[in-house]
């Protein structure tokens, strides 16, 4: 049987940050899965707030990785040109 090494603290913030710059589409879920691992594993409220910003990072490369791309049309919003917004019409006389 292999005897795992108790990581410190630091070991793991150390870890949470290898993973997230070694980060590609095709790790992702793999990576982000050992980081909450590891963030789990932290004793203290203060170890894992230093973690928080590698995590925010992965969580939002997955989340870009991992859409699907969807083709755009000219229905629906944004999509396509806008209409003039309505005025008042010209030559139409006004009864007075």
């Amino acid at each position: 049987m292999t005897q795992l090494k108790m990581l410190s603290a630091d070991d793991k913030l150390a870890e949470i940050r290898r993973l997230y710059f070694a980060a590609s589409k095709h790790s992702i879920q793999q990576d982000l899965a050992k980081a909450l691992d590891l963030l789990k594993s932290m004793s203290t409220e203060e170890e894992r707030e230093r973690a928080t910003v590698y995590m925010e990072g992965l969580a939002e490369m997955r989340k870009d990785w991992t859409k699907d791309p969807k083709p755009r049309t000219g229905g629906g919003k944004g999509g396509g040109k806008r209409k003039r917004a309505a005025g008042p019409r010209e030559g139409k006389k006004k009864n007075s």
